[in-house]
């Protein structure tokens, strides 16, 4: 967040109490509100801690007491309508009572769970972080979650993305957010010239604000990828102003973008899609094909993975309950969170290694798989140990148990995609096994997601793993990566 405040936003003292919370310290200072850590006044209350955000009130003209209200509702009806994995969630709205204390008296406060630090702290203090590849996926992430609920962030910039005690972005700030009418919506003109795309830089504001789309949130995740990778802006200037103007001489085609050497070539791909110097330009790029691309560069992987064609194999069997996975850490993620790993004493046994993992599978006659519909040609295979070497298998019962499908190339869409896996769009797999062998481009890990187009990531399985799950969601789709660690 900046440090522009034209409102004039009131100090909070440590101690002041608003309902059941404490102020201890202030974490930052916006444009539009102060953000304070607070601790909860029980002992043990769920959640205990949290960030108290004050918006300002005070003596104002009515044009600007209405602004700021507006400001307030926009922010209240995001954070309650919206309650997604990379978006900072609210806890509760309150209103400051107050008479002694006019410069808070009425002031609205946002009790929202705190974070660890940002992403501008982070940039500031070591430079481009290593884990910035991973952060660019979740961020991204972030905004495809906004852009499918219809919202507009209107202020992506690296204070406005939020690192939790996790490790893990989320998207914070959303005073500049706007609910799309169509194709635009309205904010206030108050945006950060560096993360602003160059045709609002001259754009007229009207009485409802400045008209925006989400090619703007698309513009400043370009700025975003570039500074995060390589430390520097991709537009020259030593100065905001600066920047601002080659933004203009860009956009009018007197300047070319000249991402930095240092930019991977998948990234400065993206870079430039992002960069493109008209809306129209960067329209093609939503921020779910940008997600798609952004989780294979990250991984490491080319813009399309192999793919063998290889049949889906079924067998079906009775079913059975599932067994609770509890992943690394469980204890502070939420239930519509991603499901990170499950850890080794919860995982079903996986033999003595790899080889003994695909024991008693036997591939079709010239290493292909059985038709689909017919059982795997397996003399006495049974669970898990029906899975092929070189795929990964998902069930519907656990331990192994059920009919398979089985992959082993990636695959978008399991309903209409590489293979088509009937019983996931009822429910969720309830075992999974990776049976992958060594692959040269080192893709043995298996990343699965409850939306298909690998959106929505629920966990990731390592090569030679098998366990039972306990799912949020149905799987379906999913995608070789090298590792699980993002």
């Amino acid at each position: 967040m900046s440090g522009r405040q034209p409102y004039g936003v009131a100090s909070v003292p440590p101690g002041y109490r608003v309902g059941p919370w404490i102020v201890e310290k202030p974490l930052g200072a916006g444009a539009f509100g102060n953000v304070y850590a607070a601790r909860h006044e029980i002992p043990g209350a769920q959640p205990p801690r949290a960030a108290l955000k004050f918006l300002p009130t005070g003596t104002h003209t009515p044009r600007q007491l209405r602004h700021l209200r507006e400001l307030a509702e926009r922010e209240v009806a995001l954070l309650r309508r919206l309650r997604s994995p990379r978006l900072i969630r609210m806890h509760d709205a309150l209103t400051v009572d107050d008479p002694d204390h006019p410069e808070l008296d009425g002031a609205t406060v946002l009790v929202l769970e705190e974070a660890r630090s940002s992403l501008d702290a982070l940039l500031r203090a070591d430079g481009p972080p290593e884990e910035g590849p991973a952060l660019l996926v979740q961020v991204c992430e972030g905004l495809r979650q906004l852009h499918e609920a219809g919202w507009v962030h209107g202020d992506l910039k690296p204070g406005n993305v939020l690192l939790m005690k996790d490790g893990t972005a989320r998207l914070g700030d959303f005073n500049m957010a706007a609910e799309l009418e169509g194709t635009h919506a309205y904010s206030p003109a108050f945006s950060t010239a560096d993360y602003t795309p160059p045709e609002l830089l001259w754009s007229e504001v009207g009485e409802r604000g400045m008209q925006i789309r989400k090619t703007a949130d698309i513009w400043a995740f370009g700025v975003l990828v570039h500074l995060v990778l390589t430390g520097s802006h991709p537009l020259p200037g030593g100065t905001p102003t600066a920047r601002r103007d080659a933004a203009v001489r860009y956009a009018r085609g007197e300047e070319e973008l000249r991402p930095a050497d240092e930019l991977p070539a998948g990234w400065r791909e993206i870079v430039r899609d992002c960069l493109a110097r008209t809306h129209e330009e960067r329209a093609p790029h939503d921020a779910a094909s940008l997600l798609r691309r952004v989780t294979a560069v990250a991984e490491g992987r080319g813009p399309g993975r192999r793919r063998s064609g290889r049949p889906l194999l079924r067998a079906g069997l009775a079913a059975v309950a599932a067994v609770a996975l509890a992943g690394a850490g469980l204890g502070a993620w939420a239930p519509w969170e991603e499901a990170p790993a499950a850890r080794p004493d919860e995982r079903a046994a996986a033999g003595p290694g790899e080889e003994a993992a695909g024991a008693g599978t036997t591939a079709s006659p010239g290493g292909g798989a059985s038709e689909p519909g017919t059982p795997v040609k397996s003399a006495g295979a049974s669970g898990y140990d029906r899975c092929e070497p070189g795929f990964v298998c998902f069930f519907p019962e656990k331990d192994g148990r059920g009919e398979i499908c089985a992959w082993e190339g990636d695959d978008s869409n399991w309903a209409d995609g590489e293979n088509d896996c009937a019983w996931a769009a009822e429910r969720a797999p309830a075992s999974i096994f990776n049976n992958g062998i060594a692959d040269p481009n080192g893709y043995v890990a298996v990343t699965y997601f409850a939306r298909d187009g690998l959106r929505d990531r629920i966990g990731c399985v390592d090569r030679g793993q098998r366990y039972n799950l306990a799912l949020p969601d149905r799987v379906q789709s999913h995608t070789w990566a090298k590792n699980c660690t993002l």
